[in-house]
């Protein structure tokens, strides 16, 4: 008898694939999502329940390899693939911005906003070459000051809308922006006694 692993802490998509874990099948919300044609959904419950695994689901689906690598096989035998051409023809056309706000749960304002400019560089790092295309120096300036952490506070409370305004002049499609533990500064900030400008960062 074959023993399948539990992904006991585990929540990236392809490295439960590929390291053959234990995983329910939950490929079918990539259907839902795109049959309902929102611009904005809204997770909140249940807790517990893998929506973090659910996020690196539909980035891996979605996302325009970085590398020119695709993933498409991830998704082999999942029930996605038996939806139909019109759902698979969307898999892999876009840019996907994904940051989470799990390490925003600090002692005070100063180091809660610091971790976030710290996530928010990671994922401009993750998207680096996109720096390359941009046709205005200004634009390239503050995508650079952004990603090595040297821009002023105020440019990272745009800095989401100006990563994807980068990716629509990079790849001529809007970017689909997955956002983790987005409550999390914000209760933070509550139960701290700190609510400044936690909430500014669009």
């Amino acid at each position: 008898m074959t023993y399948t692993p539990l992904p006991i802490g585990i929540d990236d998509f392809e490295k439960i694939i590929t390291k053959e874990y234990y995983y329910v099948d939950k490929s079918l919300l990539i259907k839902e999502l795109l049959d309902k044609k929102g611009e904005v959904n809204l997770f909140t419950r249940p807790r517990r329940f893998g929506k973090t695994l659910n996020l690196s689901m539909l980035r891996y689906f979605f996302e325009k390899p970085l590398d020119g690598t695709s993933r498409k096989h991830l998704f082999e035998g999942l029930r996605i693939m038996d939806a139909g051409e019109k759902y698979t023809s969307e898999q892999e056309q876009y840019p996907v911005i994904t940051l989470t706000l799990k390490s925003a749960k600090q002692k005070d304002y100063a180091d809660a906003f610091g971790r976030m400019k710290e996530a928010i560089a990671e994922e401009y790092q993750r998207h680096a070459d996109v720096m390359k295309s941009l046709k205005l120096e200004s634009d390239q300036t503050l995508f650079y000051n952004i990603m090595s952490r040297t821009a002023e506070d105020a440019s990272y409370l745009t800095s989401l809308k100006f990563l994807s305004k980068c990716l629509y002049e990079c790849y001529g499609k809007k970017a689909i922006i997955l956002i983790d533990e987005y409550d999390v500064p914000l209760e933070n900030a509550y139960y701290k006694k700190f609510v400044t400008v936690q909430n500014s960062i669009s």
